[in-house]
């Protein structure tokens, strides 16, 4: 008999769906989800301190200390806003908030990465 990938990998899924419902495992599910979610946010967390660490410490380092100041908390709102979302999920208002949040600090750390990498400026 030939299956398709895709038809086998949802019969795979609904078996799997079927052994949480009848096993009533769905307690176990949401507490495996909310580890998930903290490990994946604690892995890009780690990633992003490798990174300043290997490259953006030192060029950070020559800016003047206001750019400085930017930088970092928009950063630092920006995770907060990450770890906001990662622990407690967004809907309705709250998204709202979260999209505001997140594009605000995006843009004052890119808008001050810019302005004191441009070359004769």
């Amino acid at each position: 008999m030939n299956i398709s990938p895709l038809v086998r990998n949802l019969l795979i899924l609904a078996a799997v769906a079927v052994a949480i419902v009848v096993l009533n495992q769905q307690q176990s599910l949401v507490t495996a989800s909310l580890l998930l979610r903290v490990a994946f946010f604690m892995a890009v967390a780690v990633a992003a301190y490798f990174m300043w660490r290997d490259f953006g410490r030192r060029e950070i380092g020559t800016w003047p200390s206001r750019q400085q100041y930017v930088f970092y908390g928009a950063v630092a709102l920006f995770v907060v806003d990450l770890g906001w979302y990662f622990v407690r999920g967004v809907s309705g208002r709250d998204a709202l908030a979260f999209f505001l949040v997140a594009g605000a600090s995006v843009y004052a750390a890119v808008r001050t990465w810019r302005d004191q990498t441009r070359y004769g400026s």
